[in-house]
């Protein structure tokens, strides 16, 4: 890999992403994508898969909440993500929407 000698471009963060999150962050995405897939789209809650990002860890990391931050990198696999949490007055799970 030959060395950078810039900034990377915005189009870039979701290869990064790819290069320094833990493997099993996206086995744990890719994992209730596949379980929770239906009608072209996927709605995964933050608690469910810090859950299980963790239970694969199964204690070799210390989990950090900057690997939800997902969204560039699927984007740049071809996935539509759209990520909502609850404003003020509001009561809900924050969670992703991946959708074709």
């Amino acid at each position: 890999m030959a060395k950078r000698t810039g900034p990377m471009k915005p189009s870039e963060v979701g290869a990064r992403q790819r290069e320094s999150f833990p493997p099993e962050v996206f086995e744990a995405f890719d994992e209730l994508i596949a379980q929770n897939f239906a009608d072209g789209r996927a709605k995964i809650e933050t608690p469910e898969v810090s859950k299980l990002i963790i239970a694969k860890l199964n204690g070799s990391r210390r989990f950090s909440s900057k690997w939800l931050n997902v969204e560039e990198a699927y984007r740049a696999a071809g996935w539509k993500v759209k990520y909502d949490s609850p404003g003020y007055n509001e009561n809900y799970e924050a969670h992703f929407i991946f959708s074709r």
